[in-house]
């Protein structure tokens, strides 16, 4: 028996939306336990913007949030093409 074929993730629409709220990219790419600490991480340093250091690790974790989202999209679409060949 074959495996059900999982669509393709769209990796644009996983950066744009990690754009939109840091760990949203990874919830829609399935990584759920990685969005909710992409989310609470990042709600850790919007209270850090009180003490300055915020503002430096608040970009770096919303930039890091979207390229992450997009790769690990190529990464999924990659396993899934293999499956797809393989069967």
């Amino acid at each position: 028996m074959s495996q059900p074929v999982q669509p393709l993730k769209n990796a644009g629409l996983a950066a744009v939306l990690s754009a939109l709220w840091c760990g949203l990219g990874q919830i829609y790419n399935g990584q759920i336990g990685k969005g909710l600490l992409f989310m609470f991480i990042q709600f850790i340093n919007a209270l850090l913007f009180f003490v300055v250091i915020g503002f430096i690790t608040y970009p770096i974790m919303w930039i890091w949030g979207m390229v992450d989202a997009y790769r690990q999209a190529e990464e999924l679409n990659k396993q899934q093409n293999v499956i797809q060949a393989d069967a």
